[in-house]
């Protein structure tokens, strides 16, 4: 209850802080890549049950793209900074807000994913997805997908306050510095497929 009160207080002032700054980017991301604004998707949250995650858009339809193109195409310049700034996710508080996720947490992963999980893998669903989460200050995308996981039931088993705002004060300096913001100059992840992060070990 303690966590979820802070998870509604923290996201409450960035919402509020942050305000001027998400009307500059709704506008420039309808400018530059028209509309939705939002990018909106299906994720599992606590338990695998499914919410409609929600960011800024940062990359191209697939119809101003040019039809069959890869992520790292759709991609824009504008959208890298976004993602490098973290400002693409500042409309996932109002995710946390409604209580689909929490400020700290395992990052939610694609649906697709969930026949794929292990049974150590799938504990990442024991607790509320987050925003930035163990995995995400210690490399973020430039992590493998087994790291990634074995993170993330790190986190589940030794959650606290205390690790909540030591991984919130290194998300600021990683934000800052931009750190681990793509896996080897990619758009995104690569697929993580069954079975890959036992092969990789």
């Amino acid at each position: 209850m303690t966590k979820r009160i802070l998870d509604l207080v923290g996201a409450s002032v960035v919402l509020v802080v942050t305000a001027p700054i998400q009307l500059l980017v709704a506008g420039a991301v309808a400018a530059k890549l028209g509309r939705p604004i939002l990018f909106k998707q299906e994720r599992p949250g606590l338990n695998g049950q499914i919410f409609l995650l929600r960011k800024f858009r940062t990359m191209k339809t697939v119809s101003l793209a040019g039809g069959l193109v890869t992520d790292d195409e759709r991609l824009t310049r504008f959208g890298r900074i976004l993602r490098s700034t973290s400002m693409d996710e500042l409309p996932t508080l109002w995710n946390v807000m409604r209580g689909d996720m929490s400020v700290v947490g395992p990052r939610p992963l694609l649906v697709r994913y969930l026949s794929r999980y292990s049974p150590l893998e799938n504990r990442r669903h024991e607790v509320r997805p987050g925003i930035t989460g163990l995995a995400q200050v210690s490399g973020r995308n430039s992590l493998s997908w087994s790291r990634k996981f074995e993170l993330d039931v790190e986190y589940v088993d030794h959650r606290s306050l205390a690790l909540d705002a030591v991984i919130v004060l290194r998300t600021l300096k990683a934000v800052a510095l931009r750190e681990g913001v793509t896996s080897e100059g990619n758009a995104a992840m690569p697929e993580f497929e069954q079975g890959l992060q036992n092969a990789s070990k």
